[in-house]
């Protein structure tokens, strides 16, 4: 029996390039594994999108110590529209900020589990996420690739 190709979905934000450059490299090795992938900043994102993929990624810059603004409303629209929905996502996420993207990576941890708590829509963690800070190295790259592949492979 031939296995479906993965169809993933990367939801980020980024204002300085940061993260872009990190989706990018998800997306890379996403498409590597042989998977179909939409790239698709927070704003441009929408219901349709999510329930089309079979997992999703996020990835967004530390704001404040928290995600950025428009990757919360994406999560918002999804609990007021899809939360009554038997749905389970698996998920991942990556994150920068100058003092460490772990801000992000709790963030969106705490709000999926916030999903799985007290909504029929779940997403489930499915691999650790990758995070730095400022500018990503090539190191920080090559683990943005290694999770695009674990996605697409999940």
């Amino acid at each position: 029996m031939e296995k479906k190709m993965a169809k993933l979905l990367i939801v980020y934000e980024s204002r300085t390039g940061n993260t872009e450059v990190m989706a990018k490299a998800v997306y890379e090795g996403a498409l590597s594994a042989g998977a179909t992938v939409s790239l698709k900043k927070a704003a441009d994102s929408t219901m349709d999108d999510l329930l089309d993929c079979d997992a999703v990624i996020f990835g967004s810059p530390t704001n404040f110590g928290y995600i950025a603004g428009t990757l919360k409303e994406f999560f918002d629209q999804v609990w007021l529209t899809q939360r009554k929905k038997e749905i389970s996502k698996p998920y991942a996420v990556f994150g920068v900020g100058s003092m460490g993207g772990k801000p992000v990576l709790v963030s969106i941890d705490r709000i999926c589990e916030a999903f799985s708590g007290r909504a029929s829509f779940k997403f489930v963690k499915a691999h650790e996420g990758v995070e730095t800070s400022r500018e990503p190295s090539p190191d920080v790259l090559e683990q943005c690739k290694q999770l695009g592949k674990k996605m697409a492979q999940s």
